[in-house]
């Protein structure tokens, strides 16, 4: 076999790889489409863990369970759980049936179902407060406030800002009584992989909003064939330098970035005191943009050439990858989309749309029990709407 045709065969290899992978959670979830919302104390479901995420509680878990492409169901382990020191863990998990394998009663845990049967609000509210609980870390600025709704409306205002944790005036040390701390979590859809595959035509749906709406409009400053070496804080998957700059403005530490488009990677770095910059090919770099809207035009492009696998939430034949964008759009909880053309050798997978999503709600990167403290989460979406 020649290197050339050798190549096609693993691309078309892989590619039927990730597509079968999506089929099989997907004909599960074909089998739960009934909007189960309620919530079962005190049983435990059993099936295939797919991850364990922290949640403050049942229905924060339940939300996570359904913006996680390939969730069906879920266990959450509450803070009155006492077989082990594991409290707040929300697992979420699958089955080939789409049903729990077993139902067991279980002290100090909740379950349930995702909702995505239910068409689910894409940004749900999170009004609840969480009085004892801490999330720790994944600060990015700190101040004081009289009590945790100022807190709370201090995250609200603050375009970074997604969740909180507020020190009562209780607690000890008395240094850091009133203390309110603002932190961050991703609220932009990140792409868990990116790869070349001949045959695909991935991109965006043209309702994805990086940041809040600004009055005022602005462009990021990009410098090509540019590398800024070191200092970086998070490495991301990404389809241009415009998407990367778009990461890079929605993270309050990113002072600047480099993309390197052979590899899709998207370097964020942060260093406030200087910048230094070296002529490298292939690599772009640049500035994020603050409190102003950003050009969105590199939304609207296609990739072709490219996939995004994984994440996917349906699919179904379209003849065109102009009509799979439209229904990407169409979709609330659609994010981005990867195509699969005509010229693919398998007919069974031609001129198939994938619809895909990521979990873009706040979450804590942990959470934990402590006294006199106060957690909770930014009301953006319940105030007003903003299109992710």
């Amino acid at each position: 076999m020649g290197l050339k045709n050798l190549s096609l065969f693993k691309t078309e290899t892989m590619t039927t790889h990730f597509i079968l992978v999506g089929l099989l959670g997907l004909c599960g979830l074909s089998l739960s489409l009934e909007c189960r919302r309620k919530l079962i104390m005190n049983m435990d479901f059993s099936g295939k863990d797919i991850i364990s995420l922290y949640s403050p509680d049942a229905e924060h878990c339940q939300h996570l369970c359904t913006q996680y492409s390939s969730c069906l169901f879920f266990t959450f382990l509450r803070p009155d759980w006492t077989k082990d020191n594991r409290h707040f863990y929300c697992y979420l998990k699958t089955s080939p049936s789409g049903q729990p394998t077993v139902r067991t009663p279980l002290l100090g845990v909740t379950s349930g179902f995702s909702l995505k049967p239910c068409h689910p609000d894409p940004q749900p509210c999170l009004s609840q407060v969480y009085h004892h609980v801490n999330f720790p870390g994944a600060n990015y600025r700190t101040l004081f406030t009289a009590d945790y709704e100022e807190c709370q409306r201090a995250c609200t205002r603050d375009p970074a800002c997604q969740l909180f944790t507020f020190v009562e005036h209780v607690f000890v040390p008395g240094t850091v009584r009133y203390k309110c701390y603002l932190k961050f979590s991703w609220a932009v859809p990140r792409i868990p992989i990116i790869t070349r595959a001949d045959r695909i035509i991935s991109g965006f749906s043209h309702r994805i909003q990086a940041t809040q709406y600004f009055d005022s409009a602005c462009d990021g400053k990009l410098f090509p064939n540019t590398n800024i070496p070191g200092n970086d804080i998070e490495v991301l998957f990404a389809a241009s330098p415009e998407h990367c700059r778009t990461y890079c403005s929605a993270h309050p530490h990113c002072t600047y970035f480099s993309y390197m488009s052979y590899a899709f990677k998207c370097y964020l770095k942060n260093n406030p005191n200087q910048m230094v910059r070296r002529a490298v090919k292939g690599i772009t770099s640049g500035l994020p943009a603050r409190l102003c809207q950003l050009d969105n035009n590199w939304i609207q492009k296609t990739h072709v050439g490219i996939d995004f696998p994984y994440s996917d939430i349906r699919y179904f034949p379209t003849s065109s990858v102009e009509a799979c964008q439209r229904n990407c759009t169409d979709d609330p909880n659609c994010q981005f989309y990867s195509y699969i053309t005509d010229k693919i050798s398998n007919p069974a997978l031609r001129q198939r749309c994938y619809l895909k999503r990521v979990i873009t709600m706040p979450a804590p990167s942990k959470v934990i029990k402590l006294a006199n403290v106060v957690s909770g989460f930014s009301l953006k979406n319940c105030y007003y709407k903003v299109i992710f």
